[in-house]
């Protein structure tokens, strides 16, 4: 689809594969869940199926269901807590959404991802299968991160960048990002009532960045940085992204009538497929490399694989095949790969030209640290170019 063409209209009226992510400030209440959201947002949803329309939902609130059926005061600051608080609280969420869509003589099923799960490639396939499979029987899918079992390691972080992994995963025509807030701001609403909506952003760039403030809600862990950074990986898919407020009544079907509700992130087209975009949206990369100018020039912009005199830095432990990222000497990122050696290998021939491998360390897999066809770039520079 040309640019000219992607727009609002065309994306809703293109969308058959519909992601559908809800943030905890929009689920829960002072009581616990907030079931009449929940079923506000599953007429909507039901009403989509209807249409046609294959449904994903992404949903927070197991944690903060769990804090207020405990008791707590306030968020678990440790994991054990947060583990037990969404022990406690992961079937009161299942039990609501299946109660939401019984009347509609819709099925649901309850998928718990961690990281961990998406980073090694047969999982992700397997995920992806299950997923479909799932589709093809018309079942819909919830999906939670595993909070009862994740660490601090292995999390997601927010189900913002969990939304965004699916999408990319099961080739998604659209997210819509349902939050506490109406899309995204030219500055932070909170403290500047001079704050104007963005309704489209085109790509995502620092600046953009710093338009998102950080502060997360108050049960929930992503603020408006993480969409935006969930928002990047689905651009890198080709994948459009709206983000807009859960709380406004109807916002779903609003939306697919022709409202222009919250801030769409437009791709300008699907630069990823295949082992690429897995790795395009590999939640947490095994480890960094440091790399100076002329590696980093090599990589962004003749497309060239990584060699080891262009390493200044390895962090981390990992084997062959890791995937990595890539830094620049600001440590920003440049991409990520999979690594053809160990972490320990390359940092005894970083700096080193390719024909000193094998005397180094004894053998040789290749020239190459990361070869082109298994690195993608990412970041401010490899987004939308």
């Amino acid at each position: 689809m040309s640019q000219e063409r992607l727009d609002r209209k065309s994306i809703l009226e293109r969308c058959r594969r519909l992601i559908i992510k809800v943030g905890s400030a929009v689920l829960t209440g002072p009581r616990g869940l907030n079931l009449v959201m929940i079923h506000r947002l599953s007429d909507q949803i039901a009403e989509l199926r209807e249409k046609g329309l294959e449904i994903v939902i992404v949903t927070s609130g197991a944690v903060a269901s769990g804090i207020r059926k405990v008791g707590l005061a306030e968020r678990p600051r440790t994991i054990p807590q947060k583990q037990a608080a969404a022990a406690v609280g992961q079937g009161a969420l299942m039990e609501a959404w299946e109660g939401a869509f019984y009347k509609y003589d819709l099925h649901v099923a309850q998928i718990l991802l961690t990281t961990e799960d998406l980073a090694h490639r047969h999982r992700y396939l397997n995920a992806r299968n299950t997923l479909e499979t799932l589709l093809d029987w018309g079942i819909l899918p919830v999906i939670n991160e595993n909070d009862t079992v994740v660490i601090e390691e292995i999390k997601f972080g927010d189900n913002d960048q969990l939304a965004a992994t699916i999408a990319g995963l099961i080739g998604a025509d659209l997210v819509i990002n349902l939050t506490d807030t109406e899309g995204l701001y030219d500055c932070d609403p909170r403290v500047d009532a001079t704050a104007r909506l963005i309704p489209v952003v085109h790509g995502i760039d620092s600046k953009l960045l710093a338009c998102a403030g950080s502060a997360p809600g108050s049960v929930g862990t992503g603020g408006m940085v993480t969409k935006i950074i969930a928002a990047r990986k689905c651009l890198a898919s080709g994948i459009p992204m709206i983000i807009a407020s859960g709380r406004e009544r109807d916002v779903i079907l609003r939306l697919f009538h022709g409202e222009n509700l919250g801030t769409l992130f437009l791709p300008r087209k699907r630069i990823y497929h295949g082992k690429k975009l897995w790795l395009a949206n590999l939640p947490k990369p095994a480890g960094d490399i440091v790399l100076d100018k002329g590696a980093v020039k090599a990589l962004r912009e003749h497309g060239k694989s990584l060699l080891p005199i262009g390493i200044a830095k390895v962090r981390g432990n990992f084997g062959i095949g890791a995937p990595v990222r890539c830094l620049n000497e600001t440590e920003e990122i440049v991409g990520i790969g999979l690594s053809n050696y160990r972490s320990s290998e390359i940092e005894q021939i970083k700096g080193h030209h390719s024909e000193e491998i094998e005397r180094i360390i004894g053998y040789k897999h290749s020239d190459e640290v990361i070869h082109r066809n298994n690195f993608v770039l990412t970041g401010d520079a490899g987004d939308m170019e």
